[in-house]
């Protein structure tokens, strides 16, 4: 547990944000205020000029950002789906750009320096931060709805409600981040900017789901969801973990070419396959070594899920997950690092049980433990995280990103979007687009 000094340092840190700029560089910092996107109710966020966050402690860290994204897991916050989110809370989880100020504690960054910051908010001191299981920091979280919910509570997160901490997000021009020595990776000069974003969630979390999964070279591995996580997913599986075959379930033309053109996954259309499960099985008689869930609770398919969550009868939908236990061989492995909140119905429990089938909640993932070996990947060639990067945009074009997004328009799988800090385009990445455009 944590201890009371932990403690006592979490709540100073809970406090309100000093609304004061820094002044040592009147260039870049040319006003007290700064463009962020900014949650406002169900469906509804705005641009809004609002303070920009000044250094509160000495291991804090103020970044001015130079590339931001929305991205799947952004869009249950758009809908007023994750609990303790409060109006006027800035959203964004993913980002990276360059430092701008330091506390007096930081030795790992110094101003000037290119850097990724990892979406989860770590002490780097508590007994999981010292077992390199970040996310599940005992100091940066002091949600008691959490602790009632699920018993306990995990670690915070950057941008995602007060669920998980409370913290301000990064679709801004500033952003500042706390335990800059934990949660602060300086980017290697032959990474460009469009591919160091990433390393602050969708890459090593794709990566730690392969891994919770225990997939192993030559297995049948099913993937649920082709969101960016998803379609990372399949690239880990086909790039270096070697899978034999990989089937993948999803409903959006585009997103399914991606998976089976670049890595030779095979498809299934829901829209066009009515039992998912079947199919797979036709596929892969005796069923898939191990399935992946990147998909998530939002996405109700069968009436009787859309009325109990529109009723609130039901958080989460169960329907992936059934049509994982129906299409995973006996004594196989399921995982799922997909977002669920809560509470779900007419979960196929009896088939997990009877058929042995080991179900892994892979947590929200240890962005810090993978970095190391992320980066050896993309630096080696293996692993390249701007496949999936479709469109450019500017900050100030979000609030109909998010809406594009949501609606899965104009072919956006994966958005960068750019501030005036920004670098110019890397090549071979996409230009800059307007909406008005797409």
């Amino acid at each position: 547990m944590a201890t009371n000094a932990a403690v006592n340092l979490l709540q100073s840190r809970m406090g309100e944000v000093s609304i004061a700029a820094s002044n040592e560089d009147k260039q870049k910092t040319c006003s007290q205020d700064m463009l962020a996107c900014c949650w406002e109710g169900k469906g509804k966020i705005h641009m809004k000029r609002v303070p920009i966050p000044d250094i509160t402690d000495d291991e804090d860290v103020l970044i001015r950002v130079a590339g931001s994204t929305v991205r799947g897991s952004d869009l249950p916050l758009y809908h007023g789906e994750i609990m303790q989110l409060k109006k006027d809370e800035i959203l964004g989880h993913e980002c990276m750009g360059i430092v701008e100020k330091i506390g007096s504690k930081v030795t790992k960054v110094q101003p000037g320096d290119r850097v990724v910051a990892s979406f989860n908010t770590a002490c780097g001191k508590c007994q999981f931060c010292l077992k390199k299981q970040f996310t599940a920091c005992d100091c940066t979280n002091n949600s008691s709805v959490m602790e009632k919910l699920y018993g306990h509570r995990t670690g915070g997160v950057m941008g995602y409600s007060h669920f998980v901490g409370g913290y301000s997000g990064a679709q801004a021009e500033y952003c500042r981040v706390l335990y800059g020595n934990t949660n602060l990776l300086k980017v290697p000069s032959d990474i460009p900017d469009e591919k160091a974003l990433y390393l602050s969630d969708i890459v090593p979390t794709s990566y730690h789901a392969v891994c919770e999964a225990g997939v192993r070279e030559g297995e049948v591995i099913g993937v649920w969801g082709l969101g960016p996580v998803g379609l990372n997913v399949v690239q880990w599986l086909h790039n270096v973990f070697e899978a034999s075959r990989i089937i993948v379930v999803d409903n959006v033309p585009e997103r399914l070419r991606i998976a089976q053109e670049r890595w030779g996954a095979e498809v299934v259309n829901f829209d066009k396959e009515t039992d998912v499960a079947a199919r797979i099985n036709e596929l892969v008689p005796g069923g898939l070594d191990r399935s992946i869930d990147c998909a998530g609770f939002r996405y109700a398919k069968g009436i009787v899920h859309k009325i109990e969550r529109a009723v609130g009868r039901e958080t989460d939908t169960s329907e992936v997950i059934n049509e994982m236990v129906r299409s995973t061989k006996k004594f196989g492995t399921m995982a799922l690092i997909a977002d669920y909140a809560a509470y779900t119905n007419h979960l196929l429990i009896g088939g997990i049980m009877e058929k042995g089938l080991r179900l892994i909640g892979c947590g929200q993932a240890p962005i810090q433990r993978y970095w190391d070996a992320c980066l050896a990947y993309i630096s080696k060639g293996e692993f390249d995280p701007a496949a999936i990067l479709t469109h450019r945009f500017r900050l100030e074009d979000t609030v109909e990103v998010y809406k594009r997004f949501d609606r899965k328009e104009a072919g956006i799988i994966k958005v960068y979007l750019e501030t005036k800090f920004s670098n110019p385009v890397a090549l071979g990445t996409p230009k800059l687009s307007t909406v008005d455009n797409l």
